[in-house]
């Protein structure tokens, strides 16, 4: 691909980017491979505003290759080329330690999180030191440490308040419900997401609160709340006309069911599905035969009388009939094949 060779010649950071992944398909051996990858790190030293992006992708295809440390260290030689350059050297630290973070590596990520935390307080950036500390609180909890993770997030959370911070405090509070939840103290999480329902200013918070709402009804065992919630999250992702949000809200709603179907919960699904059919009624008809056919697959999961193969042959769409494929593969043993 000759636009890319030149690009790379030119030291072009935007168009290597833009054509890396199309030049990556027609590599042919892992020397090439690896001859790529030596290019690209000396050059991502050379990129300003692509610099983290093009890190990003090295350390995607460093990780596919099993050797992420490799990957890591182009973040590592950024944060020493800017170790004297001030918010250069800010944003290098957040960004290696936001690699961490994605790559599944949250003790790194607390160690270079908080080395970022402490320059933050020293210069006296409220917003950013709030945002870290939240950065540390959510990693804790990956590591299982949920209790260390609610005290810092409360932490972030009173900064982001005292700031005037709406977005980000919310965001908070949404994060403390899921810890609390976490925890199984339900009553604190149901309390946190109706302080964060009671005057919705943003979809997004609004959408994922509604999402952790339903979580916290379903742990107690209260799946018509659990249903009636994913129902709002879906109507209001249709509502702001946001495609991501919509599929989000879809995803959680599918491995809600899933989960429920792993666990043989068959009657909580067909009791309650219905309101997800009935909220597609008059909005998209493939919706709606698809919330009624997974109500039927789980009747006939229990054995009870059911239309299922109406109402999977009424669904023109193709990936809808793949996902009640896979609900019905679950617990399908060799020995009950023909289900």
């Amino acid at each position: 691909m000759e636009e890319f060779k030149k690009a790379l010649e030119s030291k072009d950071c935007q168009k290597v980017l833009e054509y890396l992944d199309d030049y990556l398909e027609i590599i042919e051996s892992e020397k090439e491979l690896r001859d790529l990858l030596q290019e690209l790190e000396e050059l991502v030293l050379e990129c300003e505003e692509e610099a983290y992006e093009l890190a990003h992708e090295i350390a995607h295809i460093y990780a596919h290759l099993d050797e992420l440390e490799k990957g890591l260290e182009v973040y590592k030689r950024l944060v020493e080329k800017y170790k004297d350059q001030g918010e250069k050297y800010l944003d290098a630290l957040y960004h290696l330690a936001d690699a961490y973070e994605h790559f599944g590596m949250p003790d790194k990520a607390i160690e270079t999180y908080e080395k970022l935390l402490e320059l933050e307080r020293e210069l006296g950036n409220k917003k950013e030191e709030a945002l870290t500390l939240a950065h540390i609180a959510i990693n804790y909890d990956e590591l299982e440490e949920t209790e260390k993770a609610i005290e810092l997030m409360e932490k972030a959370s009173a900064m982001f308040k005292e700031l005037g911070d709406e977005r980000n405090y919310l965001v908070s509070l949404l994060d403390l419900a899921h810890f609390y939840y976490e925890l199984g103290d339900y009553k604190r999480a149901e309390e946190l997401i109706s302080e964060i329902l009671k005057t919705p200013r943003d979809a997004e918070i609004e959408i994922n609160a509604r999402i952790v709402e339903a979580e916290i009804k379903a742990a107690q065992e209260d799946f018509k709340g659990a249903f009636q919630s994913l129902k709002l999250a879906l109507l209001k992702a249709l509502e702001v006309d946001d495609e991501e949000l919509f599929s989000i809200v879809f995803e959680a709603v599918y491995n809600f069911i899933m989960e429920l179907f792993e666990e043989k919960m068959y009657k909580e699904v067909y009791e309650n599905i219905g309101s997800l059919a009935d909220a597609f009624e008059d909005i998209n008809e493939e919706y709606e035969k698809f919330f009624t056919a997974v109500k039927e697959l789980a009747k006939l999961k229990e054995g009870l009388e059911n239309e299922y193969t109406k109402a999977y042959e009424s669904i023109a769409i193709e990936e809808f009939k793949e996902l009640l494929d896979e609900l019905k593969k679950i617990g399908t043993s060799v020995l009950s094949i023909n289900l």
